[in-house]
């Protein structure tokens, strides 16, 4: 039996299929995922988990190489547009895009994990990265 790491299955599952510059959404309580994407919802009650609980999981066992983040997200809630952009570290980059093409980008993600968040714009697509074991012969 699985003891450590993500333990929800179909996190685990969908994180095993992800490639580099693979896209995968966190998103709130509230977002309109789009038919046929598959989505794994985590959510039990108002704010159970929230969008950062979930992320800070996420970093201790998933790579990524940068974070999208809707222009409301910045504007609407900017401590939590804070907190997105520090869930991976200082070194991976975040754009802002308008939240037409957020949701235009969110038809073709590999999968969504829907949070029980309600803190408005709590949404994120992370793009998948190699990560820090993969090693160069030549820098």
């Amino acid at each position: 039996m699985q003891e450590t790491g993500i333990l929800n299955r179909g996190i685990g599952e969908v994180l095993s299929r992800m490639g580099h510059t693979d896209e995968l959404i966190v998103c709130d309580a509230g977002f309109a995922i789009p038919l046929g994407v598959e989505t794994v919802d985590i959510s039990l009650a108002k704010d159970k988990p929230t969008l950062i609980e979930a992320l800070e999981e996420l970093a201790r066992h998933f790579s990524v190489e940068r974070l999208v983040v809707a222009e409301e997200t910045r504007d609407v809630s900017p401590a939590r547009f804070r907190a997105i952009a520090e869930a991976f570290g200082p070194d991976v980059p975040v754009d802002v895009i308008p939240l037409k093409d957020f949701r235009q980008r969110s038809r073709t993600v590999k999968a969504v994990i829907r949070t029980g968040d309600f803190t408005a714009y709590s949404n994120v697509l992370l793009v998948s990265a190699g990560g820090p074991r993969w090693y160069l012969e030549r820098p």
